[in-house]
């Protein structure tokens, strides 16, 4: 007997329908799959076999064969499990096949029928609005995450037994919901507070200007001064997400298996901070399986690299790609896949090996050549794309004893909000929403400056020598400062501090 129930399985962010086919005929006893089923796919017969088992029902002692069409694209992880079980005992005559085929199914099987959460639960409801089906059966732990797109029911299960129940008619189940803007008051609590920093108030200004016009920041000090410390608490300062962002969001840490359980939605900032040794597969995505890499699950949020000098140089060097076009390409012999990855690059290094050079209580033990390989780690292309270098330097003692707190997160926040309305407002035509994502075209015409302003562009040009790219860099800094400031036109202010924000250009010249 054949029967046919409906899945989902993904490629890059998105999903596309998969049709389980299950074939039962005389012959004999043989368990096939077909349709490029890799990995966790092939093993999913022992667990089929054992959950139907454990859950009353009898496995069939004959031919079986099971086709996931289509059967043209790689298929991997345990999210065919529960179809292949539903399609089995509909082969069987232990469900009417009329109604199982109307609910797409996901879900991984234990040996005693119990539903485990698998990935990608969120892309796939999002897919299956264009679907013509009556409803999506996912684990428990999935149901929330699958019910935030509120166009499809969704029930949750908890294991083999009250799905074929379910199916059968024999017991109803209760759609999920979920309270999209509770789970946005719930994301927005624990974010660390700029308070809670002593002095650096030049850092906290440089930081400032940095996200409101999305722009990326290198922080240059001493061992100790704070420098983690102040990249924690830039989501917090930073725009809230909007639905379209936390969804996207969403989808790609639940590909990646990342999002917790209790967490229906993302609706933080995301700040991902990976450690120095990390590959390049790791860091730009990628695997035999591609899956996305960190740059990707920093999309909408931070990535922030500490001691960025000890990173392989070939792994800091993939960085370009997706500073320049916010996403990354992942291709193979056999497909290629692309994955969102904008975000706001925060990095943080020592001003030499030791780490005390320029320092006024340590004394730098560096040596000249020693200075220059360190600084040579770092190439001349990558920190063009770094708009912002910031010198930490050492917190005096009398700011760190100052019981007063300093400036809240929720007041930056404001001022940041403010000036990205203003650049929503002028970007939009162009598809655009922060001056750091500003092309050649854009910078020409929304960062005019006056005669003074080309006299000093064009001196500190010659003097440090500039590439193209840095010079499109401090028109686009000053462009945010202006905005920060409310003023229509680039003041020579506005380019003198964003001058003083090219720290290495300055020390290289």
């Amino acid at each position: 007997m054949l029967a046919k129930v409906l899945s989902g399985a993904l490629i890059g962010i998105d999903a596309y329908p998969v049709e389980v086919e299950v074939d039962i005929a005389q012959g004999l006893p043989q368990f096939a799959t077909v349709g490029l089923a890799e990995g966790a796919v092939k093993e999913s017969k022992d667990r089929v076999k054992s959950a139907i088992k454990n859950s009353g029902y009898e496995f069939p002692a004959r031919k079986i064969t099971i086709n996931l069409a289509p059967a043209d694209i790689k298929k991997d992880g345990a999210a065919f499990d529960l179809p292949m079980a539903v399609g089995l005992l509909t082969a069987t005559g232990a469900l009417k096949p009329g109604r199982a085929g109307r609910y797409v199914l996901m879900g991984e099987l234990s040996l005693d029928g119990r539903v485990k959460p698998v990935r990608g639960a969120l892309p796939v409801a999002l897919a299956a609005k264009g679907w013509d089906v009556a409803g999506l059966i996912l684990p428990e732990e999935n149901a929330r995450e699958g019910a935030i797109v509120d166009a499809l029911p969704v029930y949750g299960v908890h294991d083999l037994g009250e799905v074929i129940d379910f199916l059968a008619g024999a017991a109803e189940l209760e759609p999920c919901r979920v309270d999209v803007a509770e789970l946005f008051r719930e994301g927005s609590h624990g974010a660390e507070d700029f308070a809670e920093v002593r002095g650096q108030e030049h850092v906290k200004r440089a930081l400032e200007v940095a996200a409101a016009g999305g722009h990326n920041v290198l922080m240059i000090g001493p061992p100790g001064s704070g420098k983690t410390m102040l990249a924690r608490r830039i989501p917090g300062i930073l725009p809230a997400p909007d639905f379209a962002e936390a969804l996207e969001t969403t989808k790609i840490h639940s590909i990646s298996g990342l999002l917790p359980r209790r967490d229906a939605l993302v609706a933080a900032r995301p700040f991902r901070a990976p450690h120095h040794t990390i590959s390049d597969a790791g860091l730009i995505g990628g695997g035999a399986y591609p899956r996305p890499g960190e740059v990707s699950l920093a999309h909408n949020g931070v990535l922030f690299l500490d001691e960025l000098p000890e990173f392989k140089k070939n792994v800091l060097e993939m960085l370009r790609q997706p500073l320049e076009d916010g996403q990354v390409c992942i291709s193979r012999a056999a497909t290629s896949l692309t994955y969102p990855a904008n975000f706001m690059l925060v990095a943080a290094m020592n001003p030499c090996h030791c780490g005390f050079l320029g320092d006024s209580l340590r004394e730098c033990t560096c040596t000249p050549p020693m200075l220059q390989r360190y600084r040579s780690r770092l190439s001349g292309p990558l920190l063009d794309r770094i708009d912002l270098h910031v010198e930490v330097p050492r917190v005096p003692h009398k700011d760190l004893a100052d019981p007063v707190d300093g400036e809240s997160s929720t007041a930056i926040r404001a001022r940041v909000e403010a000036a990205r309305q203003v650049q929503r407002q002028r970007l939009e035509a162009f598809g655009l929403h922060a001056n750091s994502q500003m092309q050649a075209r854009h910078i020409r015409k929304f960062c005019v400056v006056d005669e003074a302003g080309h006299k000093l562009l064009e001196m500190v040009t010659d003097r440090l020598g500039l590439s193209a790219r840095s010079y499109s860099r401090i028109l686009k800094v000053a462009r945010t400062i202006a905005d920060l400031a409310g003023y229509e036109r680039i003041e020579q202010a506005h380019l003198a501090e964003a001058i003083q924000y090219r720290g290495l250009d300055r020390k290289t010249s």
